[in-house]
């Protein structure tokens, strides 16, 4: 039998109650109204045991005695705030075990929280529930940027020599673009000589664009991190170590790495939604910020290398989706302008005629970059029923390469075995 501490149970015997034995007073008492009826008290936590006797000292009935905290408060706790969980409470001791079934690792963790704090302390909970099964993550991340860059370049460089007998005069006007840093192209230029004087014209325009579109997709069990890397590495020149034996220099190289990665370690959360710690990075080669190295093989002889930078573009964020929603999780939008006038002082202010003793360059960046996440709650299905990339593709044999020029050709389905139509892969929920 099981009572609470302060609860009692009544009992009806078959016959006249003499004598009763209660092993332990102190857990739970027994109160007599009348020889046929009694009351047993939980007083304590614990076990004892009640004997009841007749009047010829024959044994009548007995009851092993268990008191146990009073629980059905904190069984009331967790049904309201756990509706959809079956679980259940049951005193063992000064502590309490914590069974049954709940449907998310975090509904377990609720109901462990609930029951330390309705029962004194974490170290009184003992957690037996069963978690029904893992939920597994797709998470979606999209990164797209697109860069325009606009370059105008417009200058004269004067060449001049005078001579009076002996004596020659020369002067030279080639004004630099300092805001592109450097000449669109070298050479090609439109030059005019007349009388010793040479005007050499540099006009150059750029437009260009540049569309960046990363979109991996990653899958991992709730409260498990999961990584996906796709890229390389490129050398970089290191230093130089020398032999002093024969003064051969070698040069060192170590590695960078570039390319996509994507990081994130998702956990579901009630009713669908899903919390998301993420990093994820996109890098490539640029040319911007390049530099050159020189070495010397000989005295006549120069190697050069150009070492490219790299174009990193990277998000570190946590935040809680539902599933099946999305969320731009970091935004850029970057337009920067410069325009640069060189000349001669003096000269390049005149009307018109200033034109010929200056240089101006103007360059316009623009940058607009987004990051979408899109997270899913997802389960496994038949492999008959995924597609795989290459499905349906055969290399061109060498008559259709030679005589019609196909280097692929395309046959038989175009979704999985059994003429399926529609979305294809995970199953969402």
């Amino acid at each position: 039998m099981s009572l609470g501490v302060g609860k009692s149970f009544v009992i009806d015997l078959s016959r006249d109650t003499k004598d009763v034995l209660v092993a332990d007073p102190k857990i739970a008492n027994v109160v007599l109204r009348s020889a046929q009826r009694a009351y047993i008290i939980g007083a304590a936590v614990g076990q004892t045991n009640v004997v009841f006797f007749d009047a010829a000292g024959q044994p009548i009935v007995a009851y092993d005695i268990a008191v146990k905290r009073d629980l059905n408060g904190v069984r009331a706790a967790l049904k309201q705030a756990l509706p959809a969980a079956y679980i259940q409470i049951d005193g063992v001791g000064d502590g309490v075990i914590l069974t049954g079934i709940a449907a998310t690792p975090l509904e377990a963790q609720q109901a462990n929280d609930i029951a330390a704090r309705l029962t004194g302390g974490a170290d009184k909970v003992v957690n037996s529930i069963t978690v029904r099964g893992r939920d597994q993550v797709m998470l979606k991340v999209t990164v797209a940027e697109v860069s325009r860059e606009i370059v105008k370049q417009l200058g004269v460089d004067l060449s001049t020599s005078l001579s009076s007998g002996t004596s020659v005069v020369s002067l030279t006007n080639a004004n630099p673009f300092t805001a592109y840093g450097k000449n669109l192209v070298d050479g090609n230029n439109v030059s005019l000589s007349a009388g010793g004087t040479t005007a050499t014209l540099r006009a150059m325009e750029k437009a260009g664009v540049v569309r960046t579109l990363a979109e991996p997709t990653l899958t991992a069990i709730s409260g498990e991190a999961a990584t996906f890397i796709s890229g390389g590495e490129f050398p970089v020149p290191a230093g130089y170590s020398c032999d002093p034996t024969t003064h051969v220099c070698t040069t060192q190289i170590s590695f960078k790495k570039f390319g996509m990665s994507l990081s994130f370690t998702p956990v579901v959360l009630a009713e669908g939604r899903i919390s998301l710690h993420l990093t994820t990075e996109v890098s490539d080669l640029s040319n911007e910020n390049s530099i050159t190295l020189s070495q010397a093989v000989s005295d006549t002889t120069t190697n050069s290398l150009t070492v490219p930078s790299i174009k990193t573009r990277r998000a570190e964020s946590t935040l809680e989706i539902p599933s099946g929603g999305s969320m731009a999780i970091a935004g850029l939008i970057q337009d920067q302008t410069k325009r640069a006038v060189n000349g001669l002082p003096g000269l390049m202010q005149v009307p018109l005629l200033g034109a010929l003793f200056r240089s101006q360059d103007f360059v316009n960046n623009q940058t607009e970059l987004v990051v979408l996440v899109t997270p899913y709650l997802v389960r496994a299905v038949s492999p008959r029923e995924l597609s795989r990339p290459d499905d349906g593709f055969v290399a061109a044999s060498d008559p259709q390469a030679n005589l019609i020029g196909n280097i692929s050709r395309i046959y038989g389905r175009t979704g999985p075995a059994g003429g399926h139509h529609g979305d294809i892969g995970f199953i969402t929920d």
